[in-house]
């Protein structure tokens, strides 16, 4: 299994948002086999090295999270993540 983590940094003009990127992500879960769990935030200690937003998922193998990266469910929640940060940072790892 995979867990992929990216946590997020939000434009300053699209903060109001984020309740809206949240729901986003929570419309993915179910809807991509081989997407075992998903699970998204908001920051609420706001420290100075804090990102805005952040997204945890599992996957069954790397096989499927390749397929994650181009499936039709998920298209439209990158495009929108591509235009509303201003910085992401990602972390990937066999459990």
């Amino acid at each position: 299994m995979l867990r992929h983590i990216v946590l997020f940094k939000i434009k300053d003009a699209y903060k109001a948002e984020i309740p809206q990127l949240v729901k986003n992500f929570y419309g993915m879960k179910g809807k991509i086999e081989g997407l075992l769990d998903l699970e998204a935030g908001q920051d609420v200690l706001h420290s100075d090295r804090s990102y805005d937003l952040a997204l945890v998922t599992v996957f069954d193998s790397m096989e499927s999270f390749q397929a994650y990266q181009t499936h039709p469910v998920h298209q439209p929640v990158r495009k929108r993540m591509h235009e509303v940060r201003s910085a992401s940072v990602a972390c990937d790892f066999l459990i």
